[in-house]
């Protein structure tokens, strides 16, 4: 007989930020990894690229739990940034995330999170996405040096952290700063409604 769990969040995703954020709504959650593909066709639009992402993420999870998702929904997210109409991901190594933080000096780029959300009650899916843009300060090739040294560029994409000592390098955004650091949360608490769960529940009796 399968366990039964009931009104939680399943997050398909390791990532220690995702985990904090989700965290911060109070509500009972897990994480499986989902070992999706990443791979998306070279002609997808940011946006197409990180929805489509976050769904396969949803559905890797979605498809091969074991236990009951009774009351559950399986969240899915994908993150990335765009400098000129190119997605810039983790970094390969020092020179890779140099040359990454040296493209975004001085300039405005985008940032887009994709949110994919499946009613273990229904199978209903919701996904949608936001774009973010973030002005970066200039800096000197010392600086950013001093900076990849840290090390916190590493497994970032973009190579910085905005929630991080990166924050140092950024000057302004304009959209959610929730969903720079890898998962919207006002849209993800509106797709959890939409399905049934409410952050903040209200007593109407």
């Amino acid at each position: 007989m399968k366990k039964q769990q009931n009104h939680r969040i399943i997050l398909a995703s390791t990532s220690p930020r995702r985990r904090e954020l989700i965290a911060s709504l109070r509500l009972p959650f897990e994480v499986v990894p989902s070992h999706a593909d990443e791979d998306t066709p070279a002609d997808y639009t940011p946006e197409q690229v990180v929805e489509e992402l976050a769904l396969r993420k949803a559905k890797a999870v979605y498809d091969s739990y074991e236990l009951s998702l009774e009351g559950a929904i399986v969240v899915g997210s994908d993150t990335i940034v765009v400098m000129d109409g190119m997605i810039l991901g983790k970094p390969k190594d020092e020179e890779d995330a140099f040359r990454m933080l040296g493209m975004l000096q001085n300039r405005t780029h985008e940032v887009y999170s994709g949110v994919a959300c499946i009613s273990g009650d229904t199978g209903r899916i919701i996904v949608d996405h936001r774009k973010t843009k973030v002005k970066m300060k200039a800096q000197t090739h010392e600086r950013i040096r001093a900076y990849i040294a840290t090390k916190e560029p590493f497994d970032k994409a973009g190579s910085y952290a905005i929630q991080g000592i990166g924050s140092i390098l950024v000057e302004s955004i304009e959209g959610c700063y929730f969903n720079v650091v890898g998962l919207p949360l006002s849209l993800l608490s509106e797709q959890l409604a939409e399905l049934g769960m409410h952050v903040l529940a209200i007593d109407e009796t």
